[in-house]
């Protein structure tokens, strides 16, 4: 009996104690050790008013009044994020058995954040996680159903001039699981945003066999965005299937929205598909339209440390490069392109009135060293009226504000207009322009036909460009450089001829349309650009019937001309007043008036040839890209 007792006593005791433990034991004590791990864990402040767990198999941990506080620099309230009540399910019998990390459901009731981010950089939603998770490498975790109710976000990032709430939860469908329903309201990029995302369920988004769909309509201010489709991987952002269609008055208005500078261009729409592989966005499948123009091909966008990179190939069926006029520097598109704004008819209304010809917008260097771009673009066919060229390629690069183009080429007929150009960003915020350009066989019919005249024949030509400023205007009004452009063969309509000799009848007659041409034997025009002026050294017509030639200069800054022709008859003509024209104005308002004092002094006498230029110093030139040169070296022989 004493054993008994002793027994009894030795066992009842502990038993006793523990029972007593139990029944007063309260989760809430381990709140401290909680809030102590979870706190180093994130490298902030994190509190608990209340914890529940409910055992068995599958264990139930809840936490009342969770809230993850800001780091050092912000203020304490509101936190970085505050949740009602936070619960999970774990599977206590999976862990047992295979050590795997089953968690069948995940809720949190009334989440709600405060993302913040400073004008200096600075922000409350990173977190050093204190080098990641020792079981790096080893399976996640699987989690089954997230449920989110009335869920919400405030986001403000001044880098972004955003300010934007959220509000998001789960709906339930019979038979389904609860699916992702998410709003947006406020402003991103100094302009108003709305945005509706649909998604799937949050049902192990591990699980590569159950594709997660989604569903996001997004405006940002005029520009807006669509996406349909789904995605195989959601936490790798891999296996998308998705659609995109993308519509706006401006594709510079997408710089906000992709991180990379786009120029001004027309209205547009593009739409393709969406993937994401090897750390990179593409965009493939392309179709669109940019003003009049269509627009076809892929892209690709790498986010990058210092920058993003972008990668392109793009192709147009047909191409009216006034909508690319934005690349340039000029007012893109033209009066009445479908979806244009009121703002973009008017810049292109006070373009035309404008007195300058060549661009003058500075280009912003910042924007430049904004991305890293390779692009690749072909344009099988040019419209526009009064256009010479047929079709267009250009290969460019820029690389740390450094632009290449390499080459930019036109096709005309069955010649070609090539340039290389390099463009590199200076100190005191301009550009230093280099670049050569080369004409090979240039069919003359389709220049003349762009200015209303007809004519055949090929021409070639070499120049040089070496300036430096802020704008395509200062660039050439600084440059340094020379032009060689040669013909042989071929004709010109009499009509250019015959008004720079005042033939007054056969002018009239091509003017009427009636056929009157005069045969080519050779052309060789000689030009030198100093701090922007362009000076003729040589230029000379010479035809089956008349020599052309001519001088004067071309002020590229001011864009001024100061030119004269003369045409001299190689037999008498009546109605011939072999005086000079005189071109002068300006590059978008030319005037053309002949010299009246030289037209009286001269009173009709003719000269011939009469040429002043030294022409033998350009016979290793006059080959380029024309072919034959024999009537080049007789006049060149001649005028020596």
């Amino acid at each position: 009996m004493m054993r008994w007792r002793r027994w009894a006593l030795g066992l009842g005791v502990p038993l006793l104690a523990i029972g007593v433990f139990v029944a007063l034991f309260r989760w809430d004590w381990l709140i401290p050790i909680v809030e102590a791990q979870a706190s180093a864990k994130l490298g902030r402040k994190v509190t608990i008013e209340h914890l529940h767990v409910s055992l068995g198999r599958v264990t139930t941990i809840s936490a009342e009044g969770l809230r993850v506080g800001n780091p050092p620099g912000f203020e304490d309230a509101p936190p970085f994020a505050e949740v009602q009540r936070a619960s999970l399910d774990f599977d206590v019998g999976a862990y047992i058995e295979s050590s795997a990390i089953v968690i069948p459901s995940v809720t949190l009731e009334r989440p709600q954040f405060e993302v913040l981010g400073k004008p200096d950089g600075s922000n409350n939603y990173s977190f050093d996680l204190g080098g990641g998770s020792s079981t790096a490498g080893g399976p996640g975790p699987r989690i089954g159903a997230l449920r989110l109710v009335e869920g919400g976000a405030h986001v403000a990032i001044a880098k972004l001039k955003s300010d934007f709430r959220v509000t998001a939860s789960t709906e339930d469908q019979p038979g389904e699981e609860p699916r992702l329903v998410a709003r947006a309201q406020g402003t991103y990029a100094a302009q108003p945003i709305t945005a509706e995302l649909r998604g799937g369920a949050i049902l192990n988004l591990r699980d590569k066999e159950r594709p997660w769909p989604i569903g996001l309509d997004l405006a940002n201010g005029p520009t807006k965005v669509g996406l349909r489709g789904t995605v195989q991987d959601p936490l790798a952002l891999a296996g998308a299937d998705i659609r995109l269609d993308i519509t706006g008055p401006d594709m510079a208005l997408l710089a906000s929205l992709t991180g990379i500078v786009i120029p001004a261009t027309t209205p547009f729409r593009v739409t393709g598909k969406l993937d994401y592989e090897a750390g990179a966005f593409r965009f493939s499948d392309v179709e669109g339209r940019l003003g009049r123009s269509d627009l076809n091909g892929r892209f690709s966008i790498t986010p990058g440390a210092e920058r993003p990179v972008l990668d392109a190939d793009v192709f147009s069926r047909r191409v009216d490069l006034a909508d690319l006029g934005g690349f340039v520097g000029t007012t893109p598109g033209r009066v009445g392109t479908p979806g244009q704004t009121a703002q973009q008819r008017q810049a292109l209304v006070r373009a035309e009135a404008s007195p300058r010809l060549l661009p003058t917008q500075p280009i912003s260097i910042p924007r430049l060293r904004a991305a890293d771009i390779h692009l690749r673009y072909k344009a099988a066919a040019i419209e526009g009226r009064g256009m010479p060229f047929d079709s267009l390629a250009v290969t460019a690069d820029i690389e740390n504000g450094v632009i290449r183009l390499h080459p930019v080429q036109f096709g005309i007929g069955r010649g070609r207009l090539s340039g290389d150009f390099t463009l590199t960003p200076l100190e005191n915020g301009s550009l230093r322009a280099k670049g050569e350009i080369d004409l090979r066989r240039v069919d003359i019919s389709r220049l003349m036909q762009a200015a209303g005249a007809g004519g055949a024949g090929t021409l070639g030509g070499v120049g040089r460009i070496d300036g430096t400023g802020r704008s395509v205007s200062e660039l050439l009004g600084n440059g340094n450089g020379e032009l060689t452009l040669v013909t042989v063969g071929g004709n010109l309509s009499s009509l250019l001829v015959d008004l720079s000799g005042l033939q007054f009848s056969n002018a009239l007659l091509s003017a009427l349309g009636i056929p009157a041409r005069t045969e080519i034997e050779c052309l060789i025009a000689d030009f030198s650009l100093q701090r922007g002026r362009l000076s003729t050294r040589t230029m000379v017509l010479d035809t089956e019937s008349y020599v052309v030639n001519g001088g004067g200069t071309a002020d590229l800054g001011r864009e001024a001309l100061d030119l004269w022709m003369r045409t001299r008859s190689k037999h008498f003509t009546i109605g011939s007043l072999p005086t000079a024209i005189g071109i002068g104005g300006t590059f978008k308002n030319p005037s053309v008036v002949p010299e009246v004092g030289e037209l009286v002094a001269r009173g009709g006498a003719a000269v011939g040839l009469g040429l002043v230029f030294p022409p033998l110093a350009l016979l290793p030139t006059i080959q380029l890209g024309v072919g034959e040169n024999n009537q080049c070296e007789r006049l060149t022989r001649r005028a020596g």
